[in-house]
């Protein structure tokens, strides 16, 4: 083998100055927020969730209000007839939950609790936000 014929070793190989290393956006780049269909369905649920409203088009996390269900009202029942009336506010677990747009105020979502049998474990009961990273 030649010594000609045998790759320079050491040389670097110069291909050409790339444009995007230098920061140069392509023009073929998604600026903002795409609009569309959602990728990820949002789950509305006890805590507050991200979304895009469809009213103003603002994106953030719903704002949850509180209603009394049927399964509440069973439920502050037995606290009721034992005089510890004063636990009934704080079985949320059990009340209906509406989201809405901190934006503009209009209801985004329900999540409603229709079963009255429903059972909870206080003390080993615990949902994570969806709003929140883990």
């Amino acid at each position: 083998m030649a010594k000609n014929d045998e790759p320079v070793v050491g040389v670097p190989f110069y291909v050409g100055q790339n444009p995007y290393q230098k920061g140069e956006i392509p023009p073929n780049a998604i600026l903002g927020d795409p609009m569309g269909i959602p990728i990820q369905q949002t789950i509305y649920r006890d805590t507050p969730a991200p979304f895009s409203c469809v009213y103003c088009g603002n994106s953030g996390v719903t704002q949850v209000r509180s209603k009394p269900s049927s399964a509440a009202v069973v439920g502050c029942m037995m606290p009721f007839f034992l005089g510890i009336c004063f636990l009934c506010p704080s079985m949320d677990c059990l009340w209906h939950k509406y989201h809405y747009c901190p934006s503009c105020n209009e209801k985004v979502a329900n999540f409603e609790k229709r079963d009255i049998c429903a059972v909870m474990d206080p003390p080993h009961w615990t949902q994570l936000s969806f709003a929140l990273p883990a």
